[in-house]
């Protein structure tokens, strides 16, 4: 790979990793109509590894009391401080992890397409406008992450193993349809993140044991900063924005983006 394809790949995974709008999908889409050479799996892993360590440091005081409580929890047997809240982090994992682990080939080998891709943004795009304006209806917003909530959240959660459907962009749905609050919503949705994305990278590492490939350090290392920088300014800023702009400018996004990706193909 050639620096500016680092630098394009690397901004657009720090970018849309955690907006409404599937980074999964802007990955397969932007190459493909650039023809760009496949990336690899050890890219893969860095510029995700680079969203990671953006997102646990923009929460950085409460992923450290989440941990600390989760800990303390254990050892004593009891809830600590925050451990409730990290054991809904940690169980909203599971279902995405189970049905990840079974389904990974069928995806990777099926669902991997344009025309996938076109519909489902278009789809949950759809669904996200239609939780907007459900949650707008509501007279009282939940600030409250009960277990009934955890549990809606992480089976939304685990549709976005459909490429083009957005992880973040699921929760939020789902957190949104429930009646949170949008602040609430978007916090839950991206502390579920740091396992997910963790996880994912552990199961892409393991894979590279078994596709060994010639490995450039400098695209490797640009190709982390980048996506870490670019991740970081993008959670901060959307939610900055968020009080101001809403969600309604993602979801003409992804319709206009699905229907371009149709025409295309």
């Amino acid at each position: 790979m050639d620096l500016l394809q680092v630098f394009l790949l690397s901004v657009i995974q720090g970018f849309t990793e955690f907006l409404p709008i599937s980074s999964s999908a802007h990955l397969i889409i932007v190459p493909k109509f650039l023809s760009m050479q496949d990336q690899g799996l050890a890219f893969d892993v860095v510029v995700h590894l680079g969203t990671l360590v953006a997102i646990i440091y923009y929460y950085r005081e409460t992923v450290f009391f989440l941990l600390k409580s989760f800990f303390q929890s254990i050892f004593e047997l009891k809830e600590v401080g925050d451990s409730s809240l990290a054991w809904k982090v940690f169980f909203s994992t599971i279902p995405v992890g189970i049905i990840g682990i079974l389904s990974k080939d069928y995806i990777e080998s099926t669902l991997r397409s344009e025309e996938v891709i076109a519909y489902t943004s278009i789809l949950f795009g759809l669904l996200l406008g239609l939780s907007v304006w459900v949650n707008n209806r509501y007279q009282t917003l939940s600030t409250s992450i009960t277990w009934s909530v955890v549990f809606w959240m992480s089976l939304f959660q685990a549709v976005a193993l459909i490429p083009g459907t957005s992880r973040s962009g699921i929760v939020i749905t789902a957190a949104l349809l429930i009646g949170l609050s949008r602040d609430v919503g978007v916090k839950f949705a991206f502390l579920m993140a740091i396992p997910i994305i963790a996880l994912s990278s552990g199961l892409i590492i393991i894979e590279l044991f078994n596709q060994p490939e010639a490995v450039d350090w400098i695209a490797l290392i640009v190709g982390f900063m980048i996506s870490a920088l670019t991740a970081y300014l993008t959670v901060y800023y959307f939610i900055k924005l968020l009080n101001r702009i809403g969600f309604m400018p993602y979801v003409w996004y992804r319709i206009i983006l699905g229907i371009l990706i149709l025409a295309s193909v």
